[in-house]
């Protein structure tokens, strides 16, 4: 989630924000944002370097609520719809998407109502959380998704709770949605939709082969293997290689704990 307002008004910010090549896709650019101007500028930033942009009506954060992003918007439906008919009137590439992410508001029909809102916007498509912005543990309201998905002409993403491939089928079979969305389960396990129940190490050394390659900022590289690893190293291993501070440590980690000898591919370009 990129802050809209700071990506149009800083350079910095959009380097640092903000990094893909031609072989990133498809890809997504997804914003905070509550200002239709503003969304719009960023869209027009990023068109031509993704697939399409989102606006994210559904991080809970305290701190994106009270800046009134996030879960703060689904409670202004004609906002929510504004910024998507701007981005639209600005961006007429029909292949290029424009969506939302939201969670439930307590009242279902209001959320439906959010909903067709966005929809008659010019949305392409709609993920939804199955939870409202005060649940967090809470089970998965799949039922919610199911009515929204039959309310709606566009696309629906079901989204919370998918770890595993069968959770993903799980809840398509139950809600009869266009796809599923997975965030912490993903970073957590790249190869999830192959079956994998963790990340195996095939892809932790693909991945760092291509961090080689097109040489992430190093706070990226390694906040991608603090997650691909959670399932693979001890406690205490652990805690080791969530404090590391530069590439050559986290090669030198990995090497000695985690692949075998001569397996970790080698480098001398920066990741910084």
């Amino acid at each position: 989630m990129i802050i809209a307002e700071g990506f149009v008004q800083s350079e910095a910010a959009r380097d640092n924000e903000f990094q893909t090549d031609e072989e990133d896709g498809p890809l997504i650019v997804q914003f905070a944002a509550k200002d239709p101007v503003i969304f719009s500028e960023a869209s027009l930033l990023v068109y031509g370097k993704c697939a399409g942009v989102d606006i994210n009506c559904g991080c809970p954060q305290r701190w994106a609520m009270e800046e009134g992003y996030g879960s703060h918007l689904i409670k202004k439906p004609e906002l929510v719809a504004e910024m998507v008919s701007s981005a639209k009137r600005r961006i007429t590439d029909p292949d290029f998407t424009i969506s939302t992410k939201i969670r439930l508001l307590d009242d279902l029909r209001e959320t439906v109502d959010l909903c067709r809102q966005i929809e008659a916007a010019g949305a392409d498509f709609i993920t939804v959380h199955g939870r409202t912005p005060k649940q967090r543990s809470e089970p998965v309201d799949l039922e919610a998704i199911k009515i929204i998905k039959e309310s709606l002409n566009i696309p629906v993403i079901a989204n919370g709770d998918i770890y595993t491939i069968d959770d993903a089928e799980r809840v398509g079979e139950i809600t009869k949605v266009d796809g599923v969305m997975s965030a912490r389960g993903m970073l957590e396990n790249p190869a999830m939709f192959f079956g994998y129940a963790k990340t195996p190490r095939e892809c932790v050394k693909r991945y760092i082969e291509i961090a080689q390659l097109k040489e992430p900022r190093f706070m990226t590289f390694h906040h991608h293997l603090v997650f691909m690893l959670e399932k693979s190293l001890p406690k205490p291993k652990r805690k080791v290689f969530n404090n590391l501070r530069n590439k050559e440590a986290v090669l030198e980690f990995l090497s000695e704990h985690y692949f075998a000898q001569d397996e970790l591919p080698r480098s001398e370009g920066p990741c910084s």
